[in-house]
């Protein structure tokens, strides 16, 4: 079965800290995973980036730094200490160093890490970064390898020992997948469970003759893969066929497809979507309370709107709390504050802040959480399952394609998401995605000073707003003319055409005009 992307583990998520979901969250995540498999306390590690990547010129203002400090720390991503990663690090005694170097790389996003541990022990991993926080190691000690945190697993070598695969194969419990490789006089033992590996394993590969070293892997990602089931729809076409025929609304249908991708219970799912939901409004309420934090651009705004209107020089009205909510989301998150990527940290202002200001606009319970929010989880699954045929085209990576795939497709997942609060049909529901999704085709990554603020501020509101009027316009009866697929497809195809220095380098856009430049020299304190 085609592994499909999930909606808890590829696009509303990961729960993180920091300014970037591809910077931050992939990086503590191949961190943590990275631990897992050299298997003993860390002494030092080496990062490096590609020269010819995007994350060379930003790794330390996008907060790459952080999220690899924090995961090889130990740190959890939400705890507080995060936002002080590398003293951590020192403080037990681990040291870090950062390099640009020059190394094979087939993705822009990519990293090398060599880690030595107390013992002497190390481990070299390449992995790259995905977007939205999804990352995948490819390459362990210069094998192979396919590992995206959403398995359990061991990984074993021995040097100038015998072959023992046949008789590891007779180990493999059912249900577990068994693979092995050579390099040479080194070999490369590989088990991959959805389920924990059974303890007998695990103590007969430590006590084997021939095996000089173990690497024991926990999964990072909220959902385990290898428990799907299978899919009623497989396309949007076929998934509006479906919808026509049970008479679903686009939130039953996201609600089906995670359980399909999940193996969980729609009841847990919901119940999962609470925690989201609750966590996305805390967030909105940190940022409205205020934040403080020294490094960035733009210090609190969002409490200008309530301002402006208390003082009459403008009218109250939803777009206005569009734009507040936003505001909020993105002071929290460039505070440093706990937030949900949705779908990427750069993005996360758009789906939770329009969501919340269209669901409390309409007097329905779904704004009050404390009662009931039904309809507002039905709107982030119908919002998700939007965001999960995205990921099956261009992905979430802004180094790959631009803003188009980060506030364009969190524009689309709204504006699905206001159409089912709005009580719309599914065909509504997706011919909003699309229209919104439209609108945004083609936009650039340009961040000032490398920092997740400016113009990103701006292109979230912008995409909540848009998506409020593509659900206007699509409940209205409008024509999106172009089906979501398609338009899903003219995005990855306009992505192949830009050019790396508007795809967030830091070296096209507003990042290279002379406002910018001076603000960027000033953060450094040149």
């Amino acid at each position: 079965m085609k592994k499909l992307p999930g909606i808890f583990n590829d696009v509303i998520g990961p729960v993180m800290r920091g300014p970037s979901s591809s910077h931050t969250a992939a990086s503590w995540r191949i961190g943590r995973i990275a631990l897992d498999i050299l298997n003993e306390p860390l002494k030092h590690a080496l990062i490096e980036f590609d020269r010819e990547g995007a994350w060379a010129p930003n790794y330390r203002e996008q907060g790459t730094t952080m999220g690899f400090d924090g995961g090889l720390s130990g740190l959890e991503i939400t705890d507080e200490r995060m936002k002080s990663a590398d003293s951590f690090a020192l403080q037990k005694d681990i040291i870090i160093e950062y390099r640009v170097s020059s190394f094979p790389a087939d993705h822009p996003n990519t990293v090398r890490l060599t880690l030595r541990g107390l013992s002497g022990k190390s481990v070299q991993i390449i992995a790259v970064s995905l977007g939205g926080g999804s990352f995948e190691i490819r390459f362990v000690n210069g094998f192979a390898v396919r590992l995206n945190g959403d398995r359990y697993g061991l990984m074993v070598f021995t040097s100038g020992k015998p072959d023992c695969s046949d008789e590891l194969k007779t180990r493999v419990p059912p249900g577990v997948d068994f693979n092995f490789g050579q390099q040479g006089d080194r070999i490369k033992y590989e088990f991959r469970s959805s389920y924990p590996l059974p303890s007998e394993l695990m103590s007969h590969l430590q006590n084997h003759p021939f095996i000089d070293e173990i690497g024991i892997i926990n999964p990072v990602m909220p959902v385990i893969a290898g428990r799907e089931t299978e899919m009623p729809f497989s396309s949007i076409t076929s998934l509006m066929d479906y919808a026509r025929e049970k008479d679903a609304d686009l939130g039953d249908l996201g609600l089906i497809y995670e359980k399909c991708i999940s193996g969980c219970s729609g009841e847990d799912l919901n119940a999962r979507m609470k925690e989201i939901i609750s966590i996305i409004h805390n967030s909105i309420d940190t940022g409205l309370k205020g934040t403080n934090y020294a490094d960035r651009i733009l210090q609190q705004q969002s409490l200008l709107v309530s301002n402006a209107e208390k003082e009459g020089r403008i009218r109250e009205s939803v777009v206005n709390r569009i734009i507040e909510n936003v505001s909020a989301l993105m002071e929290s998150k460039s505070a440093m504050e706990v937030i949900v990527a949705a779908p990427t940290a750069g993005s996360c202002g758009t789906v939770g802040g329009a969501l919340r200001a269209i669901s409390e606009n309409l007097g329905t319970s779904a704004g009050k959480l404390e009662n009931s929010a039904d309809e507002l989880v039905k709107a982030y699954f119908a919002a998700g399952i939007v965001g999960a045929y995205f990921a099956q085209g261009p992905g979430f990576s802004a180094e790959e394609h631009g803003c188009q795939v980060e506030c364009g497709a969190a524009s689309g997942m709204a504006a699905a998401g206001i159409v089912q609060l709005m009580g719309g049909t599914a065909k509504q529901a997706l011919d909003a995605a699309s229209m919104a999704i439209q609108n945004m085709i083609g936009l650039i990554c340009d961040p000032v000073a490398d920092r997740v603020e400016v113009p990103c501020l701006g292109k979230n509101i912008s995409a909540a707003v848009n998506a409020y009027a593509s659900a206007i316009m699509a409940i209205s009866g409008f024509d999106a003319v172009i089906p979501l697929d398609q338009v899903i497809q003219t995005v990855t195809e306009v992505g192949k055409m830009m050019p790396p220095c508007v795809k967030c380098t830091g070296k096209g856009g507003l990042a290279v005009t002379e406002t910018a430049l001076k603000i960027k020299n000033r953060l450094k304190g040149l």
